[in-house]
């Protein structure tokens, strides 16, 4: 205890400064953090502040210091991060390299206690706070006749390294029983068109085989890597932002080896959001677009479930709420069915390989185009009114792709989108904080009684209503 300037008796408060790297980039050592100290010793008296402790890792700053009853303590900190900030980068031009944009300091947590905290302590209340996190924004884009040939040769190179590194692993395996471990770079001599293209495109493809191998011995269901294509007529690469080769200005995006591309840029980009990759790809319909993907950190707020809902999948309505609302989907894809077979029809009788052929492939493809936009557009739509309702969803872990194998329900599964919708709920749900909880599908939510718990060992199918022992 202490006295104050009117002699009123006040704990003796310990501020706790944790000062964070943005995107947690490894700048601080030794001489770099004694500059930092320099600065706040320098800045500290004229907020009526005493430094008591300083500790330094390599990506923060843990500040532990006092502060008069009357300081106001954000805006010390605020001017704290923009001199450390602009004269660190200054006196150290190495660190520029290392940052985005040229953000220096992320979030700052500035902790309040009565008393010493070891610093263990506070290095795991910043784990649990600041997640570092991933979202990827799609955009049109609107390449000229040049730029669509570079991409035409990119998704062919990717497509053919592909097939020929899978190919060679084939044979490699059957004459000697090994596993052949190639990269793209070992075929550039042979054929040097393959220079002429984002090197990093056919690394991602290598990336990409990789893991198809991984899943097929992790789970042999999921099937050995198959060839690509040519005549798929959908087709994609991914590429990976390096010193700034991927950006975005201007309503164009920067991509390695082909340039400045127009994009119809429908969303602003947070400040904080730095680009790791971005995907390019073609739809059947011959549109090209552009999947950003974005890293970010984040400070999440877990929320207090006080609103929770049930969701059960049902087969007409998409789901019934256990408040007793059920999603009325419309069945867009049933809704164009009618119009699919006809063009269908019309696509079966043209000759293969004729222009007149080409169209109709078209004409069907951009139908299936707009059942699928109009599919994501509900889901979307309706996944983000219950995020914004309800603290906690339950929902049912179901096979979805063993449902749809079963009983004809194939093409009612798939029109559904419960996958989709999950899936959307799942992540808009964590950004706020919130829960998405699966429960396991052999769990026997029908059997048992929602008054005393008992579960009905006998429920056939049919028995949609029952009476309980306890007469519910």
């Amino acid at each position: 205890m202490v006295l104050d300037n009117n002699a009123h008796s006040v704990f003796l408060l310990h501020y706790h400064l944790i000062l964070v790297v943005k995107y947690r980039r490894r700048v601080f050592d030794n001489l770099i953090s004694s500059r930092a100290k320099e600065i706040f010793e320098y800045i500290a008296p004229n907020y009526h502040i005493t430094l008591m402790e300083w500790n330094y890792d390599a990506d923060h700053i843990h500040i532990l210091f006092r502060a008069h009853p009357k300081t106001e303590i954000s805006k010390f900190i605020n001017a704290y991060k923009s001199a450390s900030s602009r004269l660190i980068k200054k006196e150290f031009p190495e660190i520029r390299q290392k940052l985005w944009n040229e953000y220096f300091w992320s979030q700052s947590f500035c902790l309040i206690t009565a008393g010493g905290v070891p610093l263990t302590v506070f290095k795991q209340y910043i784990e649990s706070r600041v997640r570092r996190m991933n979202k990827a924004y799609k955009f049109r884009l609107y390449p000229n006749a040049e730029q669509m040939n570079l991409l035409t040769r990119t998704f062919g190179c990717v497509r053919f390294i592909y097939n020929k590194m899978l190919g060679d692993k084939i044979d490699y395996y059957h004459e000697t029983g090994k596993k052949l471990s190639n990269t793209p770079a070992q075929y550039k001599e042979e054929f040097p068109w393959l220079k002429e293209v984002d090197s990093l495109a056919l690394a991602n493809a290598q990336l990409h085989l990789q893991a198809a191998y991984r899943n097929f011995f992790r789970s042999p269901k999921s099937g050995f890597p198959k060839f690509k294509s040519k005549h798929r007529h959908q087709d994609s690469y991914t590429t990976n932002n390096q010193k700034g080769s991927i950006r975005m200005e201007d309503g164009r995006i920067k991509l390695p080896k082909i340039g400045f591309v127009k994009l119809k840029q429908h969303r602003p980009i947070p400040e904080n959001f730095c680009i790791k990759s971005a995907t390019v790809s073609k739809t059947p319909t011959g549109k090209y677009f552009v999947s950003v993907l974005f890293e970010y950190e984040e400070v999440i707020q877990p929320v207090k479930p006080e609103t929770v809902v049930g969701l059960d999948f049902s087969m007409k309505e998409l789901f019934v709420s256990s408040d007793g609302v059920t999603a009325a989907y419309p069945h867009y894809y049933r809704q164009s069915m009618e119009q699919l077979s006809k063009e269908q029809r019309r696509l079966s009788k043209c000759q293969i390989g004729s222009n007149n052929r080409n169209k109709q492939r078209i004409k069907v493809a951009r139908l299936y185009e707009k059942v699928s936009h109009q599919r994501k557009d509900f889901l979307h739509k309706l996944s983000r009114q219950i995020t914004n309702v309800y603290d906690a969803v339950c929902i049912e872990d179901l096979n979805m792709q063993g449902m749809s194998q079963s009983l004809n329900f194939g093409k009612s599964v798939h029109d559904n989108g419960w996958g989709i919708f999950t899936s959307l709920l799942d992540y808009k749900l964590s950004e706020q904080g919130k829960e998405l909880i699966k429960i396991d599908k052999w769990y026997p939510s029908s059997k048992t009684c929602s008054c005393c718990g008992k579960v009905k060992e006998e429920l056939s199918l049919s028995e949609r209503m029952y009476q309980c022992e306890c007469g519910f």
